[in-house]
């Protein structure tokens, strides 16, 4: 059996894990007070009858607490969500604490009002661009620092190594043979290669001249027009020579002018690789004293 006086002389006279106890007064720590101040009214340890709001994640719940729930704890509070609307969730508020006492009515309408103010000022500051405070973490400034010291120092050791070797290893000291790791051979062979490449393009090359031989495009052209006209003109003069009266015989004849000058450029065109791969011949001729043979040569 539960007595609410019992629990709430033993809770502020001896020891309470919730008490805050400051200069100005004593605080609960509780999420189910309703006032957040310890008083023997709004504890909701020492009232059997209790109800109180709370947010979650900007939504508000009515808890109520009743006598007859007090065998089960885990059915200890009954919730009900509220709505968005001012108005709606104060009149949810009156329905449900309609005959509860008159100090958990007024301070659960206060409450909701403080929390719906809070809600509004909450976006109107996330709507606003503020400026963000970063804190400088000093050891891992420090650490990098240390890192980036290190770093440096171990390039510059490493380079001056090479540079001794390679100046060794110019002067002569290790003699012809040398065992070189692959990495630092390839770097060496690709320098030289560059210098290679510049030392070349600083020398000017003198043009080179080529004889090529001339007028073999000239005289093909010549020669293709020249067979193109002569067909054209024998069908024209063919033409002229048939009668005018007969218009089939005049269709009979432009078809095969078509057909002949389509065969006669198709022919030009086979014969221009034949004609540019055929060197130029020359005939000469040798004459006898004792004979009057003319003998004749190509080459």
């Amino acid at each position: 059996m539960q007595h609410d006086e019992v629990i709430w002389q033993v809770i502020r006279h001896n020891h309470c894990s919730f008490m805050a106890k400051i200069t100005t007064g004593n605080f609960c720590r509780n999420p189910y007070n309703i006032t957040g101040v310890c008083n023997r009214s709004s504890c909701p340890l020492a009232n059997s009858r209790y109800a109180t709001i709370r947010d979650h994640d900007g939504v508000f719940y009515l808890y109520m607490k009743t006598i007859e729930r007090a065998h089960k704890p885990n059915e200890l509070w009954e919730r009900v969500k509220l709505p968005r609307n001012y108005e709606k969730a104060l009149e949810i508020i009156d329905k449900h604490l309609m005959y509860w006492p008159k100090f958990l009515v007024h301070k659960a309408k206060q409450r909701l009002t403080k929390m719906t103010q809070m809600r509004i000022r909450m976006r109107k500051l996330a709507l606003k661009t503020r400026e963000k405070i970063m804190t400088t973490p000093r050891k891992e400034i420090k650490r990098e620092s240390r890192r980036e010291k290190k770093a440096e120092t171990a390039a510059e050791l490493d380079k001056s190594i090479e540079k001794e070797l390679l100046e060794r290893l110019n002067g002569g000291l290790y003699g012809d043979i040398h065992n070189i790791l692959p990495n630092y051979f390839n770097k060496i062979l690709d320098e030289n290669e560059l210098h290679a490449v510049s030392d070349d393009d600083d020398v000017v090359q003198e043009p080179e001249i080529e004889y090529v031989q001339g007028y073999d495009d000239l005289e093909e052209e010549d020669d293709i027009e020249d067979f193109g006209g002569f067909a054209i003109d024998e069908s024209l003069k063919n033409n002229d020579d048939a009668p005018e009266e007969e218009e089939d015989m005049d269709t009979v004849d432009r078809k095969r002018l078509k057909i002949g000058s389509e065969s006669a450029h198709r022919k030009v065109e086979e014969d221009e690789p034949r004609k540019s791969k055929k060197k130029a011949r020359v005939l000469v001729e040798v004459e006898n004293e004792d004979a009057s043979e003319r003998q004749r040569e190509t080459f």
